[in-house]
């Protein structure tokens, strides 16, 4: 099956349609209205365990940023050395893994995020946990702490199934609560690896020319594990 997942599938690109909220509606509510109303904070931060959620909200932010006609730029490593040198920032600039930073790095986003605040701009950034706990600079973990700070919360067992079956019905099949139920039991339990494997389903079962039961799911993991 990962055979398959890696030359028939790509991820669905990450948006705010695709994100499956769980108990982070408000989440996803603060960031659509940031993008079209503007926001008194300058930074949002976002914390959560590893497949929460935190890339995807961000890179759907950046999506949807440009569509609306604002100027964002995520900014890696020693992209935040070079903004030091730049007059002008972007409206919105997005960080992620803010606890992996360099020392020289934190100094820089520190720098930016005051720079921002100056000019009206908007930071939002992600790490594994809340700001006091990133072991980053006492400057930075406070700059960051002052504005909205949001935990993603982990998605259910039945916020993935409803995910799953949603994502088939998008892509015109109907994917059983049974097969669903095995995907939760034999693969990898975050949203994305689930996703890609409904999509390799899919694909595996058009190329059968097979329907999509569980007898076709349990022989693509036998060929594939």
């Amino acid at each position: 099956m990962q055979q398959l997942l890696l030359t028939l599938t790509d991820p669905p690109p990450p948006s705010f349609d695709n994100f499956v909220c769980g108990k982070n509606w408000e989440v996803l509510a603060t960031l659509q209205k940031w993008l079209q109303q503007g926001a008194r904070e300058t930074s949002l931060y976002l914390w959560g365990e590893p497949g929460s959620g935190k890339s995807h909200l961000l890179a759907a932010t950046q999506e949807a940023a440009r569509r609306n006609g604002l100027v964002c730029a995520w900014l890696r490593g020693e992209d935040l050395l070079a903004q030091q040198r730049m007059d002008v920032l972007p409206q919105w600039v997005l960080v992620d893994d803010v606890g992996q930073l360099t020392e020289p790095q934190q100094i820089a986003l520190f720098d930016l995020y005051n720079r921002l605040k100056q000019q009206g701009g908007n930071l939002l950034a992600a790490g594994p946990v809340p700001p006091a706990l990133l072991g980053v600079r006492e400057d930075l973990s406070t700059r960051l702490g002052w504005g909205l700070v949001y935990r993603l919360q982990p998605l259910s067992e039945a916020d993935k199934v409803a995910a799953m079956v949603a994502h088939a019905e998008s892509r015109g099949f109907n994917l059983s609560l049974e097969i669903a139920q095995y995907l939760m039991r034999h693969w990898r339990r975050d949203l994305p690896a689930l996703i890609q494997a409904v999509d390799a389903l899919d694909r595996y079962s058009l190329q059968q020319r097979k329907p999509v039961t569980l007898a076709v799911l349990r022989q693509a993991l036998s060929q594939f594990n």
